[in-house]
């Protein structure tokens, strides 16, 4: 009965891992990266859901805003048995297209004043942080294991 239990909620089931880069170039404008599967019990991952946000966070102390945008989002259904105490990785792709700010595309077009915007967005506090979250569905359980992990944009 208590490995039932533990089996519908995820305990010792399945884990998730995501494996990016620490940088990623915002020219190439998608992210490459591998997804380790372990699990001390042998259980099967039915789908994985992978989305890339971006927390956008400007002002300072009371007037501080935070913003999330989903820039990507990528369903794969894929059946892929985990054996017990053995790791699986699944390679993937996410290609992504930028949210740029009035303010960004202004500062992309004009060269000359390309510097003062720069340091108006420091003296206001802007700052975007990126961050890759995997969700896997696994076959028979209640709760899903995820992972998340942050990336620097260069």
């Amino acid at each position: 009965m208590l490995g039932r239990v533990k089996k519908w909620l995820g305990i010792e089931g399945v884990k998730v891992e995501v494996i990016i880069p620490e940088e990623i170039s915002r020219h190439d404008r998608v992210v490459q990266g591998r997804l380790r599967f372990g699990s001390m019990n042998a259980q099967t991952v039915a789908s994985v859901n992978i989305k890339l946000i971006e927390t956008y966070r400007r002002g300072r102390r009371k007037s501080k805003l935070t913003d999330e945008y989903l820039l990507a989002e990528k369903d794969m259904h894929v059946m892929i048995d985990v054996p017990a105490d053995e790791f699986v990785e699944l390679e993937f792709e996410l290609p992504f297209d930028l949210v740029k700010s009035p303010m960004d595309e202004f500062q992309e077009k004009n060269f000359i004043l390309g510097g003062l915007i720069s340091a108006a967005k420091k003296l206001k506090g802007v700052d975007s942080e990126y961050r890759v979250e995997v969700e896997a569905d696994v076959v028979g359980t209640a709760l899903n294991p995820f992972d998340r992990k942050s990336f620097q944009l260069k």
